[in-house]
């Protein structure tokens, strides 16, 4: 492990952190919020430091794999740490510990908040939280890739690092041109559903901050009420249409913008994908109007499509309290927490492509004990799947759950009843953002204890780094050479 070249690329992000801090300063001179010395004072801290950790450490060596892992999570942490300031120096949130939990929450892209009066925060601190969203929806580290040429070499082992899915594809011959692709598609998805959603009535603001945290797939709004605040269904409308084109990956909308829509239809995921989508929201509307929930066919597929994408996709959005509809429904609203978006995508959770290939691979073994001398592949498609990535998705099935059961047993350790513990576990490893019990669509998580929230702050990174990244530091072999 080269100690110096990890700190050497952490400052430079710390540099880049700074200069973010710099964004949501017109917000706060414009509206007079008076909280703009702590973006000030964030700012010179992050860049007094990273470039303090530049100039004491100097390495010619190129960055490696172990390098690789290393920045990425140190890196998802440091941005956690830093960017929480703002919070604490405007006494926002006075526990740090709450401070790094909505800060991760942020970066991760999962929505939950300890906040209990969100319309209460000053303007500039709203728009901060939606910007930690936006940020760490394509990631933090791709957007380095894209702006910070001193990471072009080995920036690839960055990439395979960050991408959430099974693999990570390129889009150019260079890894940064590859960032700069797929940002591109991000920033335009994002100006089309901004000014969508001021034709439906909001304010540059709101519509600005709602959709950074659609795209992000994210969630953090600037109402209590979430987006049900508005009571439009334009707007919900909007918003559930980029919530499911969040959820695809954003290679293929690539692809159509180049013109190869057959491509984009041509993904068996995404059909999936989409099929996901159609059938729950059809299950979840007949058990709505089954239960006299909505009796009116509108409103009902209005409600109902509307928490489905959120869920799916892990953005966390609201629009009615779901725990007073039919058990049944809830059900399936917990199963679709752990499916998440399509490979590639802002999306958390396990990925409809490890989804759907674990079940194939289990359709081949049960063809292999009827016909044992028959040759069967897995395929995505009409591709074969390698035997290693088959392995690395069973063993991200296996580690998921391992995970998910353990910081479940944390958490009740903690204090929190059986519902609610699994509830925020697999909201925060997921990316979610709200859960059932008492961190429901309608709570937050301020009443979790300072174990569970240093648990489920775990939970947001290593979900976000799709496991491996995180959990390959634990072992020793990865610091020796």
């Amino acid at each position: 492990m080269n100690l110096l070249l990890t700190l050497r690329i952490l400052g430079s992000l710390l540099l880049f952190l700074g200069a973010t801090l710099f964004i949501p300063l017109p917000f706060s001179l414009y509206y007079q919020d008076g909280v703009w010395s702590a973006f000030v004072i964030s700012a010179l801290i992050c860049c007094g430091v990273g470039g303090l950790i530049m100039a004491a450490c100097r390495s010619p060596q190129e960055l490696s794999v172990r390098e690789g892992f290393a920045v990425v999570t140190f890196g998802w942490t440091v941005f956690a740490v830093f960017g929480a300031l703002p919070y604490l120096l405007a006494g926002a949130i006075p526990s740090p510990l709450d401070a790094i939990f909505e800060t991760m929450s942020g970066f991760t892209t999962t929505g939950s908040t300890i906040l209990r009066e969100i319309e209460h925060l000053p303007p500039s601190l709203l728009f901060w939280r939606a910007l930690t969203h936006w940020l760490g929806g394509m990631g933090i580290i791709v957007l380095s890739l894209a702006i910070l040429p001193m990471l072009g070499v080995g920036g690839m082992q960055l990439f395979k690092a960050e991408v959430p899915g099974p693999t990570a594809d390129r889009l150019k011959p260079r890894i940064q041109d590859t960032a700069k692709m797929l940002w591109g598609v991000y920033f335009l998805l994002t100006s089309v559903e901004t000014v969508l959603l001021m034709f439906g009535g909001m304010s540059f603001f709101d519509a600005l901050c709602h959709s950074f945290a659609t795209l992000a797939t994210g969630g953090f709004s600037t109402r209590n009420a979430s987006v049900g605040a508005y009571n439009s269904g334009y707007i919900d409308a909007v918003v559930t249409l980029f919530m499911i084109l969040a959820g695809v990956n954003f290679a293929l909308h690539f692809q159509v913008l180049r013109g190869r829509v057959r491509d984009f239809f041509g993904s068996e995921e995404l059909r999936v994908y989409l099929g996901i989508i159609v059938v729950a929201t059809a299950v979840v509307m007949y058990f709505n109007w089954s239960e006299d929930v909505y009796r009116g066919l509108v409103e009902n597929l209005r409600y109902s499509s509307f928490q489905v994408a959120s869920i799916i996709t892990t953005t966390g959005f609201g629009t009615a309290d779901f725990e007073l509809w039919p058990v049944v429904t809830q059900y399936i609203l917990v199963l679709l927490m752990f499916v998440g978006g399509c490979a590639g995508s802002t999306g958390g959770g396990m990925k409809v492509a490890r989804i759907l290939l674990l079940f194939k691979h289990a359709q081949v073994q049960l063809f292999r004990l009827i016909h044992p001398r028959a040759i069967r592949l897995v395929k995505l498609g009409n591709r074969p799947v390698d035997k290693e990535v088959m392995q690395s998705i069973l063993g991200f099935f296996a580690l998921f759950i391992s995970v998910f059961v353990g910081g479940s047993l944390l958490v009740a350790a903690s204090g929190m009843d059986l519902v609610s513990s699994g509830a925020a576990v697999i909201a925060c490893l997921g990316n979610i953002g709200p859960g059932i019990g008492t961190v429901g669509p309608i709570d937050n998580f301020a009443h979790v204890p300072a174990l569970g929230k240093t648990v489920l702050i775990v939970c947001m990174l290593m979900g976000r780094l799709e496991l491996f990244t995180v959990l390959v530091l634990f072992f020793p072999s990865f610091w020796r050479k």
